[in-house]
């Protein structure tokens, strides 16, 4: 049998678990074994990634060309295609503040088009690790800190990708700290783990996706890629995934045998650690072919099941960056600029701006031209024409001044002359992202591979010249070897002491001072907001940014985003965070339950955000229907402009410490007007973790139900029965 005999059996009935167990048996053993990893040699392949490769060409895995197998082409994310020049959206933490499904899944869609215009078909940028603390050097990366908020994102990213390619979860388990990535070991019990720290996945696992990838990090003593608990028991047997699971890149794998053994499917992305010994373990009887056939059996089960869509989605390279995912992306950046403040000034709010009644805007600060979009490493997107804060603002008022803000005396001066300021500040990727240190790097070095083969490297060749010849952008061909910029977990939760001393010479100049925050995750911001009327954070906001920076400044759009974490008044509240970390404990206390269980000072809850009118939430209930729990309520606009309310639901169960979150919606309200809500509460997000059974239940007791714009707001509790 081959591929297309394969495809043809399943059309007419046959389940693609056994067309694809009669594709491995006509397989020999070496196009076996070749299933179980990357299809490039490791030293070629390595040399290609440090020129830039990672941008040029996708990962190819898994192909066998005897049978007409087509394997996988592997291209990552997830702000957008990180091969050739594709669109750049605002990163994955920006969206987690939309609460927005609907549009995160038209993302995905539109981010399937062009994962198939550069001819990958698989893509890995549905990440989803919880932001236990915002000083994680990938926060970007993913959507928040809760485990409910950042399930729905992320099912809704697969759903529209799906549309189009496969997609890959990531990273199972516990990843969320950077720079000890290679080393450290989460110690975590049954509890927590299952509570707090996957149920997003299987949300997306639940949803269909079609790849898991593993962490680097070890979870209580065995490294993520070769865990029987992660991999084996809870993904496998448990959740009864049917996809297949990758390695994460290069060092996701120490033991490739007991990685095979625990049920990792695809070593990626080049032959590396099983080359080698997966063989020797088949000779000593130490793994048997019959594991290695589970894991290729997996692998082509989910070629066959994605192959019609594969099929149907080829798309040409005119799709990249294409104007319609321009747009896309500038709705994207609109919907996720969250208004932490708007004080008034002469007796009316600072924003938004009358370009009538303004005169001079002047935009300063280091980022204020700077095209910031985010982690310089495997999520870095080449994007087009990147419309920076200074650009929006002119294009849409022409009387703008613009200064970096490195001469203090001559910022405050260029303050005083304008009808009002904006303040471009924070993070770029020197602070925060993808890490590759020195640190550790000897020991990892133990891990590489022998000479590669000469048939493997000539065949990677002949690959790497069938690809399409993609000019690399001339500010990006002086970028570190590695490809990658210093990133890491960021050293501290607060602006540089060069953006405080900006806010301090400036603010005083000019009343109406606006300071924009771009940064991955949550910034304190004590120490100097009680000096500026207005704040807004707008994270990293893709290739369209100043375009919806200017159209909120100025009213033509209102700022819709919420937070999708909590910030503290003071760092000590917040989990131990060591970013060298051998051993860490987590526990199931980080984000809002620590701070609402500790009863911390808050500065900013989740869920804040304020717009250009307001709304109230009345008349709210959480009933049993026909065996369903919904939550009803009516959202009341209290202002003069049309608004998009946000409503969270949050459940407990008597007798358990910690409330959750258990469903939210965006909502439409027009000015004066009043609407209502109908929410459906998935019963996935009542589950708890039986310890003895080693399973989720559904404990019956008396549940109270919170419904509210923010937990700020301390609604009146909803008490239920639930059998």
């Amino acid at each position: 049998m081959d591929f297309a005999q394969a495809l043809g059996a399943v059309a007419r009935g046959q389940s693609p678990r056994a067309a694809a167990a009669d594709l491995v048996a006509a397989m020999t053993p070496e196009e076996r074994l070749g299933c179980l990893d990357g299809d490039g040699p490791f030293w070629a392949g390595l040399a290609e990634l440090g020129q830039l490769g990672y941008h040029l060409r996708c990962f190819p895995a898994a192909a066998v060309e005897r049978l007409g197998i087509p394997g996988f082409a592997f291209s990552d994310g997830p702000r957008g295609v990180v091969v050739d020049r594709a669109t750049a959206y605002p990163v994955s933490m920006a969206r987690g503040a939309s609460f927005d499904v609907d549009l995160e899944e038209r993302i995905g869609d539109a981010i399937g088009t062009e994962l198939r215009a550069v001819g990958a078909t698989l893509y890995g940028g549905v990440c989803v690790n919880l932001l236990r603390h915002p000083a994680w050097g990938r926060a970007q990366e993913t959507y928040g800190e809760d485990p409910h908020h950042v399930g729905e994102m992320g099912a809704a990213l697969t759903r529209g990708v799906q549309r189009h390619a496969m997609a890959t979860v990531k990273h199972f388990a516990a990843n969320s700290i950077e720079n000890a990535r290679f080393q450290v070991d989460v110690e975590i019990d049954e509890m927590a783990l299952h509570e707090v720290f996957l149920p997003h996945f299987r949300r997306i696992v639940d949803e269909g996706v079609a790849c898991v990838m593993t962490a680097y990090n070890q979870v209580n003593g065995a490294w993520a890629g070769e865990s029987r608990e992660l991999i084996g028991e809870i993904l496998l047997e448990e959740w009864g995934f049917e996809g297949f699971s990758i390695s994460d890149w290069i060092f996701g794998v120490r033991d490739g045998a007991a990685s095979v053994a625990a049920g990792l499917d695809v070593e990626m992305p080049y032959r590396m650690r099983r080359a080698g010994s997966v063989p020797e373990a088949l000779e000593a009887g130490t793994l048997t072919w019959a594991e290695v056939d589970a894991c290729v059996t997996r692998t082509m089960a989910t070629l066959l099941r994605f192959a019609p869509i594969l099929e149907a989605s080829a798309q040409g390279r005119e799709v990249l960056n294409a104007a319609s995912h321009r747009a896309l992306a500038a709705e994207a950046a609109r919907r996720t600029i969250v208004m932490l403040k708007n004080d008034e000034v002469g007796g009316a709010p600072v924003l938004p701006l009358d370009p009538e009644a303004t005169g001079t805007v002047a935009v300063i600060g280091r980022l204020a031209e700077v095209a910031n979009l985010g982690d310089r490493g495997s999520s870095e997107v080449w994007a087009v024409d990147v419309v920076t804060a200074a650009q929006g603002i002119a294009g849409r008022h022409g009387a703008v001044v613009v200064d970096d803000g490195s001469d203090l005396d001559r910022a405050a001066g260029i303050a005083a002359e304008a009808d009002a300021v904006v303040l471009v500040l924070g993070c770029t990727a020197a602070d925060e992202g993808e890490y590759l240190g020195s640190d550790g790097m000897a020991a990892l070095s133990t891990l590489f591979p022998g000479p590669d083969e000469p048939d493997e490297v000539a065949r990677f060749e002949r690959f790497v010249a069938s690809t399409p010849e993609i000019e690399i952008p001339d500010d990006l061909r002086v970028k570190d070897p590695t490809g990658f910029a210093k990133g890491g977990d960021r050293t501290s939760l607060l602006l540089s002491a060069a953006d405080v001393a900006l806010i301090q010479a400036v603010a005083p100049r000019c009343a109406r001072t606006i300071v924009v925050i771009e940064a991955g995750s949550a910034v304190l911001t004590d120490e100097w907001d009680d000096r500026v009327p207005v704040v807004l954070q707008r994270f990293y906001a893709g290739v369209e940014g100043g375009t919806a920076l200017a159209e909120v400044l100025f009213g033509d759009a209102s700022p819709e985003g919420r937070l999708p974490f909590s910030v503290p008044q003071h760092e000590r509240d917040l989990p131990d965070f060591d970013p060298f970390a051998e051993h860490i404990v987590y526990d199931e206390w980080h984000g809002w339950w620590k701070l609402e269980r500790d009863q911390s000072e808050v500065a900013w809850p989740f869920g804040w955000g304020l717009t250009y009118s307001g709304t109230e939430i009345d008349d709210a209930q959480v009933r049993v229907v026909d065996d369903r729990l919904v939550a009803t309520a009516a959202v009341r606009n209290t202002g003069g402009r049309d608004d998009r309310a946000l409503v969270l639901v949050l459940g407990q169960r008597d007798g358990v410490e910690r409330r959750r979150l258990v469903g939210f919606a965006r909502v439409d309200v027009a000015a004066g007007g009043l609407a209502t809500i109908d929410l459906d509460i998935d019963e996935r997000a009542l589950l708890e973790r039986d310890t003895a059974a080693h399973t989720m239940v559904r404990r019956p007791g008396t549940w109270r139900f919170w419904v509210c714009q923010h937990l700020g707001e301390a609604p009146t509790a909803i008490t239920l029965d639930l059998a």
